[in-house]
């Protein structure tokens, strides 16, 4: 048995659970570090922050899963849906700190949404996520069968280079961090590209 396969058997193993639990209570102790002064001296800002850039990295580590499987042979499958759901979560979390926390004024939503480019490229993200996190289970998949569920769940690609963007113009000028993540999310969706009889795995000979 090959290292990768002792890791898969491994990861077959290891229950989904635990990390739900700790992804669901991490907004939470962000927002005890906003109340004790540990985001800094703009806590509502940080928040938003923190909560916005953990929804993309979740996000990017969702599309992660099928380039690890094609090219390495890691099979993280099982783990798929739990990243697309608890980055939908932090996603939410992200908005609701923004119109709850931040806005306050909800006249103002609306005006915000329409006059600032880089807060609708990020809604119509968002947007693009709700229909993929509401068939997030098995009976869906049963419903729309296998073909439409995946067709219908490529939104994802669309929704990730929108957020991509939307850090991007969120961040005034040419910054590094935000490139980096957008350009990550473009070549984690040019692998998808790669025709499927290429493979960089070594084989079990060599």
């Amino acid at each position: 048995m090959t290292l990768i396969d002792r890791i898969n058997a491994g990861l077959r193993k290891l229950p989904t659970w635990p990390f739900y639990v700790i992804g669901l209570l991490v907004p939470g102790w962000y927002l005890y570090l906003g109340f004790t002064g540990g985001l800094g001296v703009e806590p509502i800002k940080e928040l938003e922050h923190r909560l916005g850039l953990l929804g993309l990295q979740v996000l990017a580590a969702g599309l992660m899963v099928t380039p690890l499987r094609r090219f390495a042979g890691l099979n993280l499958l099982k783990f798929r849906r739990m990243l697309g759901l608890l980055a939908f979560y932090y996603i939410c979390t992200h908005l609701l700190t923004w119109l709850v926390l931040d806005v306050g004024d909800f006249g103002r939503i609306w005006a915000d949404i329409v006059k600032r480019p880089y807060i609708t490229i990020g809604m119509a993200g968002f947007l693009l996520l709700v229909p993929l996190a509401i068939t997030s289970n098995s009976a869906s998949i049963r419903k729309l069968g296998a073909m439409g569920w995946r067709r219908l769940h490529m939104l994802v690609y669309p929704a990730v280079i929108l957020g991509g963007v939307h850090f991007v113009m969120l961040r005034k000028g040419w910054q590094i961090e935000p490139l980096v993540y957008l350009a990550a999310f473009v070549l984690l969706l040019a692998l998808r590209l790669i025709p499927r009889s290429v493979s960089f795995r070594r084989s079990a000979r060599a």
